[in-house]
């Protein structure tokens, strides 16, 4: 008994870290978004992406060799690689170019969809049991998205779509990343990915530079920062860094049904920073539909946990 004690005590303690890593990641998250719009008045977008992914590479190769994980890539996983990085790209992109005139929240608020996405894929594509529960849930949660698109796209336009878009690409990279973590360490994963996703942005910066389309080419075309526009590039790639480490090895210490409803914490963070910052404040209708969004989440987790 006393060894049986002594091992369920060392699981609790791997779940406390589990939790205490996720919720620092929470509040560390955020601060990317925050470092990547203080840098989009001045900075192409495609340039922000491309320094994250940059400064990602440089800050985890350190910390791969000081934990002697191979920095070789398998050809086999190359290709499931490359599809990680293109999927986080997208995402990304379409995430910045959004906050980069939408408040944080906001944002964040219609990415939060991407759980119902997986939901649905997981139906569709590789023929999950979904039961009528978690499809309504998931609906309800579409619904609460509606309600934080309205005045959102009323105010933005099209931007206001482009958070969709990061849903959709992130549900690929978290299907792309569960292929691959039965093969790959988190560190060298986020390494290689990286480094894949550098190389892939490298070319559109070049091209934006060599080009002269008078629409694409500002959008694209890097700049050479100035004063403290330096000090965001540089956060932005820091607390893409550390916001990854941080999840990856929740994962590593706790189930992800326990993890997963605190991620909605990450929400508290992002209007914080928001009002601190930009004082932005989502409206009754922005917050209403938050409500709505996190309500049907939490009740789709507990769902997935009954079964």
């Amino acid at each position: 008994m006393t060894v049986q004690g002594s091992d369920m005590n060392q699981v609790d303690d791997r779940v406390t870290l589990g939790i205490a890593l996720m919720l620092g990641f929470c509040a560390v998250a955020p601060l990317l978004d925050v470092a990547a719009k203080l840098a989009a008045p001045t900075i192409p977008v495609s340039q922000i992406t491309t320094t994250r992914f940059l400064l990602q590479g440089v800050i985890m190769l350190p910390i791969c060799l000081w934990m002697r994980h191979p920095i070789t890539i398998e050809r086999s996983l190359l290709g499931l690689l490359a599809l990680r990085g293109f999927f986080l790209i997208l995402a990304t992109y379409c995430f910045m170019a959004a906050i980069a005139v939408m408040p944080i929240a906001d944002a964040l608020a219609i990415v939060f969809i991407e759980p119902f996405i997986l939901l649905v894929m997981g139906k569709w594509l590789f023929n999950e049991q979904v039961g009528r529960r978690r499809i309504s849930a998931s609906i309800i949660g579409f619904a609460g998205v509606l309600l934080v698109i309205q005045p959102s796209f009323s105010i933005f336009g099209l931007v206001a779509l482009f958070p969709l878009g990061t849903a959709l690409a992130f549900a690929f990279y978290m299907l792309v990343t569960r292929r691959l973590s039965r093969q790959m360490e988190p560190v060298p994963m986020q390494l290689h990915t990286a480094t894949l996703a550098t190389a892939m942005c490298l070319p559109i910066l070049l091209w934006g530079h060599l080009s002269d389309h008078p629409t694409l080419s500002p959008l694209l075309a890097p700049v050479m920062p100035e004063g403290i526009a330096w000090l965001w590039l540089l956060g932005v790639g820091v607390f893409a860094s550390l916001s990854h480490l941080l999840i990856t090895y929740a994962l590593r210490f706790a189930p992800s049904a326990t993890l997963a409803p605190l991620h909605y914490l990450e929400m508290v963070s992002a209007v914080s920073f928001g009002y601190l910052v930009f004082g932005d404040l989502p409206n009754l209708l922005t917050l209403t539909g938050v409500v709505i969004i996190i309500g049907s989440g939490l009740y789709i987790f507990h769902r997935e946990r009954l079964k």
